[in-house]
């Protein structure tokens, strides 16, 4: 949560280090719970540097839904699969963004009132 709010302030390199701390917590902790919103936090960062990052952002989308899915976090899923959307979204993979999301978000059946979900049906109306 820090990292984002580092992002959002514009301070993209202290970020970073939050983002390389967390990550070495995760290792030497073994903890990881938020390990699948660390990578989509990383992703969201890399591309808040510059278009030149869009294939390490994207990298860190998919070990992001990998690790959710390993640990059965849909929510978590969910968040990185619409980061990943957009992304492919932007880079003109529309398809790839729509199939992939739409796999996630129909897996979905109740709480439809969520940031998440609503964002995630806002983005699959636009690929549509």
């Amino acid at each position: 949560m820090i990292a984002q709010v580092q992002c959002l302030l514009g301070q993209n390199d202290r970020a970073s280090v939050t983002i390389d701390e967390a990550l070495a917590v995760v290792e030497q902790t073994g903890e990881r719970t938020y390990e699948a919103e660390v990578h989509r936090t990383k992703g969201e960062l890399l591309l808040a540097k510059g278009a030149s990052n869009t294939r390490q952002a994207e990298q860190s989308f998919r070990a992001a839904i990998e690790i959710a899915r390993g640990q059965k976090g849909k929510s978590w899923e969910l968040g990185a699969a619409t980061s990943l959307a957009r992304l492919l979204r932007d880079t003109n993979r529309r398809d790839e963004a729509r199939a992939m999301l739409a796999n996630i978000y129909n897996w979905f059946t109740e709480d439809f009132d969520t940031v998440d979900l609503k964002q995630a049906k806002a983005l699959l109306e636009e690929l549509n």
